[in-house]
């Protein structure tokens, strides 16, 4: 993982709907940079739903929310349908974006080790600066907790 203080890494990556994103898009806003495993998994739903429901609350302190995962576009958007998600879900199956933020891991599940994305949230400053870092983040806390860091 990336350490408070350093420069995040910018990057361009497709949205649920084909639409590339940079980081240096939101300079300007607070960025809430969340990485999870995959869309279908019961965590990552209710983590996105949390997101969701505290969405109107992130945008009225003028945050931005970006989820990430490997997962296809075409997956994201079905996502996106599935739990009507307000924010921006971007699609990184090449593990570019998900190597560069150092959490793509090793996993330990009933004894068998695994690689994968470790659930990590990073809230990134106006300039573009990690201000925290949070790993192996709670799914159903996350949003409330970040909500509380703004």
């Amino acid at each position: 993982m990336l350490e408070t203080g350093t420069q995040a890494p910018d990057f361009s990556l497709p949205d649920q709907n084909g639409q590339i994103h940079s980081l240096k898009d939101y300079r300007g806003s607070r960025v809430i940079l969340y990485f999870y495993p995959k869309d279908t998994m019961s965590g990552c739903s209710k983590q996105a739903c949390g997101y969701a429901e505290l969405y109107p609350q992130f945008r009225e302190k003028g945050a931005v929310v970006l989820g990430v995962s490997r997962d296809t576009v075409a997956s994201h958007k079905k996502f996106e349908e599935k739990f009507g998600l307000p924010f921006t879900i971007l699609s990184d199956p090449d593990l570019e974006v998900i190597q560069a933020y150092g959490v793509w891991q090793e996993k330990k599940n009933y004894g068998k080790t695994t690689m994968g994305v470790v659930r990590t949230t990073y809230l990134i400053d106006e300039q573009g600066v990690i201000e925290k870092v949070f790993g192996k983040v709670k799914a159903a806390e996350d949003a409330a907790r970040m909500l509380g860091e703004l």
